[in-house]
C-alpha cells in the first residue's frame, strides 16, 4: 500500500510540474531572430530582398487592397515577420496582417542624414536630366530627376514625367537596382519591372516604361 501511495505522489507531482511548464509565457524573438520557414502571405505585395538592407528580416512593401490605406509619399512600408523586428527599425507600427507586422518609416530627414547638401528649396541631394522614353508611348527623350540618397533602404530616384506624374524608382544601398513604386490605382502594379546594366548606367523598366540612371547620379561623391 506504502508503494502504491508513493507512485501516486509522485504521478501527480509530474503533473503540476508539466501544468507549470505549459503556463510559463513564450519567449518573444529578439530582433533578427526571424522564423527560417517564415512564407510571405499572398495578401501582401513583397519588394526586395531586404529592410533596411539586403539579407535583413523585414521586406518593402507594396500596394494591395490590404494595405492600399497605408501607403504615404513620405514613409516606406515595411512588413516584418515578428513584432521585434518591426519595433527595431523605429516607425510607426501600424497593423498586423496575416502575420506580418506592418510598420510605416518615415522617409524625411534621410537625406540630410545621409551627409550631402541638398538643392536649395528641395528634398533632394542633386537634380539632374536622365535618358527616358515610354510613357504614354513617349519618345526616347530626357526628364527631370531627383535623387534622396541615405535613406532606410538606400537611394531613390524620382523622376517626374511630362504631365507631372512621378516615377520612384529604389535602389539598395551599393548602387544596385531594387524596384519602382508601383500602384493598382494607375495599373503600375501590373507592369513587369526589370533592369540591366550598361557600363555605368542601369536601365529600369516598368512596363513600356525606359529611365537610364547613371551610377554617379544615384550613388554621388
Amino acid at each position: 500500500m506504502i508503494g502504491v501511495i508513493r507512485n501516486l505522489l509522485f504521478a501527480g507531482a509530474l503533473a503540476s510540474l508539466a501544468i507549470g511548464c505549459t503556463s510559463e509565457t513564450a519567449p518573444q524573438p529578439a530582433p533578427g531572430d526571424t522564423p527560417s520557414a517564415f512564407a510571405w502571405p499572398d495578401s501582401l505585395k513583397v519588394v526586395g530582398d531586404g529592410f533596411p538592407a539586403a539579407g535583413a528580416p523585414c521586406r518593402r512593401i507594396g500596394e494591395t487592397a490590404a494595405t492600399v490605406d497605408f501607403l504615404d509619399d513620405s514613409a516606406a512600408l515595411v512588413g516584418c515577420p515578428t513584432r521585434a523586428d518591426a519595433d527595431a527599425l523605429g516607425g510607426k507600427f501600424l497593423k498586423d496582417i496575416d502575420g506580418v507586422f506592418l510598420v510605416s518609416v518615415p522617409a524625411s530627414g534621410a537625406a540630410s542624414a545621409s551627409g550631402d547638401a541638398l538643392v536649395a528649396g528641395t528634398s533632394y541631394n542633386a537634380t539632374a536630366q536622365v535618358d527616358c522614353a515610354g510613357y504614354k508611348g513617349a519618345a526616347p527623350g530626357k526628364c527631370d530627376a531627383g535623387v534622396i540618397r541615405g535613406g532606410e533602404t538606400g537611394t531613390t530616384v524620382e523622376v517626374t514625367l511630362s504631365d507631372g506624374t512621378k516615377r520612384a524608382i529604389f535602389f539598395n544601398r551599393d548602387g544596385s537596382f531594387l524596384s519602382f513604386s508601383t500602384a493598382q490605382a494607375d495599373g503600375t502594379a501590373a507592369m513587369a519591372i526589370s533592369s540591366q546594366k550598361k557600363g555605368d548606367v542601369t536601365i529600369a523598366k516598368i512596363g513600356k516604361e525606359t529611365y537610364e540612371i547613371p551610377d554617379a547620379f544615384v550613388i554621388g561623391g
